[in-house]
C-alpha cells in the first residue's frame, strides 16, 4: 500500500466520520430543537392557564366587588327612606288635631296612672306646647299636677316622689316601641321584595 492510498483512505475515513459526526450532530440539534419547542409549548400553555385563571378570579373579585357595593347602596338608600317615613311620622305627631292630641295624652296618663298609688303626688311633664291642654285633662285628676316642660314630640312623663316611678309615656317612646316592633313589616311593605 503506498503513502497515497493510506492517506486517501484516511481522508476518506476521516470525511466519512465528519460525515457521520455532522448527520450526529443535526440529529441531536434537531432533537435539541424539538424538545426545546416542546417545552416552550408547554411553558406557553402554562402561562395561558395561569393567565386565565387568574383573569377569572380577578374578574370574580371584581364582581363580588360590585355586588357588595350596590348591596350596601340599597341599604343605604332603604335606611334613607326609612328616616323621611320616621320623620314624616313624627311631623304628623306634632301636628295632630287638638281633638286626637287630647284623646292620646288623657289615654297615655291614664295608663301611667296605673303604675302610682292613690293619694301619691303625682308629677306630669309634656311638651311646652301641650301645656294648657295637659293642665286642662289633669283637672280631673286628683293629687296630678302640670310640672314642666319635656322635649318631646306630644305625650307625658308622669311620676311620683312616693312610689318612686316613672313612666315615659311620650309620643317619642310609643314611636320607638312601634318602629322597633315593626320596623321589618314596614321596611316590606315600603320595598316589596
Amino acid at each position: 500500500m503506498s503513502l497515497d492510498t493510506v492517506v486517501t483512505d484516511i481522508r476518506e475515513e476521516a470525511h466519512a466520520r465528519a460525515e457521520e459526526i455532522r448527520a450526529e450532530g443535526e440529529a441531536r440539534a434537531e432533537e435539541i430543537e424539538s424538545a426545546a419547542e416542546d417545552d416552550a409549548e408547554e411553558t406557553l400553555e402554562r402561562a395561558e392557564t395561569e393567565v386565565e385563571r387568574e383573569i377569572e378570579q380577578l374578574r370574580e373579585q371584581r364582581l363580588s366587588s360590585a355586588k357588595l357595593e350596590a348591596k350596601q347602596e340599597r341599604l343605604e338608600a332603604r335606611r334613607n327612606v326609612l328616616g323621611d317615613v320616621r320623620e314624616q311620622v313624627e311631623a304628623e305627631l306634632v301636628g295632630l288635631e287638638s281633638e286626637t292630641r287630647e284623646d292620646l295624652t288623657r289615654t297615655l296618663i291614664d295608663a301611667a296612672g296605673e303604675e302610682f298609688d292613690e293619694g301619691d303626688d303625682v308629677s306630669v311633664y309634656g311638651r311646652a306646647d301641650d301645656q294648657a291642654l295637659i293642665e286642662s285633662i289633669l283637672a280631673d285628676y286628683d293629687g296630678y299636677a302640670y310640672a314642666g316642660e319635656r322635649d318631646c314630640l306630644g305625650g307625658v312623663v308622669v311620676e311620683s316622689e312616693q312610689s318612686r316611678v316613672r313612666v315615659n309615656n311620650t309620643f317619642d317612646s310609643v314611636l320607638e316601641d312601634v318602629w322597633e316592633e315593626n320596623l321589618r313589616e314596614i321596611s316590606n311593605r315600603l320595598f316589596e321584595q
